[in-house]
């Protein structure tokens, strides 16, 4: 919306916006670090993963929320018969090979009386960002769960879900604040530490004020929204009439109560990070479990480059 308005060009700055699958598979976030992008789309455990390996790797800083409400849940098939995360123990789970992912989904198995060890996690190819299967229909739900290639997933049902509906494939949802899991934000936009410090902090500056543009617009009106997304041209947006209805979805999600982007509120940070050190979830490359006091959430984010 802020490319299509011009919001950018507006302000000085020249933008290109691109897809996870147009690279060779590396991650968004890894794609900042090694100064491939200056912004990555990433869920918030991206931040902690980078503030707790090794040094000479960047503290990569969440700069702005783009949705405020949990918007992601574990998936399964309903008729797997696998209609609560306990069941999941002894099945297959479908990872995007996140440092944390798979941990927090064990976690939330035996929050829920199962045995969260048991899971079978088996990877994504690159992540999915490089199968066809899986950009192609823009759903891990099409390319895995209902191929038999896999029984859960995790998800955003505004996206997977909607289009697992039109498609008749009825899923099980499992949201992680339900089984005992306080999920920080996702996602979030992440940026290089070398980029917030001066003169390099005035065209975030720049560029997230646009951006909080494009999305409050995106907000009021989700079916223009729709269109400014389907320019992109990407292989999974070819229905419009279910890119306008996950548009319709997500947009409650984009502001908060006071019509707000971006804010991020520390207790969520800390709330995360606390369950995470609690659970032996964040270890060092060594595998050894990283204490509450060496990792400072307070340096994971910051809302100072929003307008």
């Amino acid at each position: 919306m802020a490319q299509k308005a011009g919001l950018y060009a507006a302000a000085g700055l020249t933008v290109s916006l691109r897809s996870a699958d147009a690279g060779d598979g590396t991650t968004p976030a890894r794609q900042v670090a090694q100064r491939l992008a200056h912004f990555a789309v990433a869920p918030s455990e991206s931040a902690v993963s980078f503030a707790t390996t090794e040094p000479d790797k960047p503290r990569l800083v969440a700069v702005a929320a783009l949705l405020q409400g949990s918007a992601s849940a574990i998936c399964t098939l309903k008729s797997s018969g696998i209609d609560r995360p306990a069941k999941l123990a002894g099945k297959r789970y479908a990872s995007y090979n996140g440092r944390f992912e798979d941990p927090i989904v064990s976690q939330m198995v035996s929050n829920d009386g199962g045995d969260g060890k048991c899971v079978q996690f088996h990877g994504l190819d690159a992540h999915a960002y490089q199968d066809g299967d899986t950009m192609g229909a823009g759903s891990v739900v099409a390319s895995y769960l209902e191929k038999g290639k896999s029984d859960s997933t995790w998800i955003f049902p505004a996206w997977e879900g909607i289009l697992a509906e039109r498609a008749g494939q009825q899923l099980h949802c499992f949201a992680l604040e339900d089984y005992g899991i306080p999920y920080g934000y996702s996602p979030v936009l992440l940026a290089h530490p070398d980029d917030l410090v001066e003169p390099r902090a005035e065209k975030v500056k720049a560029f997230l004020t646009a951006t909080a543009e494009g999305y409050k617009m995106a907000a009021a009106k989700p079916s223009e929204a729709a269109e400014a997304l389907r320019s992109s041209g990407h292989a999974s947006l070819t229905d419009a009439s279910f890119v306008e209805a996950s548009s319709a979805y997500i947009a409650k999600e984009f502001l908060t109560s006071d019509g707000q982007w971006g804010v991020m509120q520390p207790k969520r940070w800390s709330d995360f990070v606390d369950f995470l050190c609690a659970s032996g979830i964040i270890r060092n490359r060594a595998g050894e479990p990283i204490p509450r006091d060496a990792v400072e959430a307070e340096t994971l984010f910051t809302n100072r480059f929003l307008p």
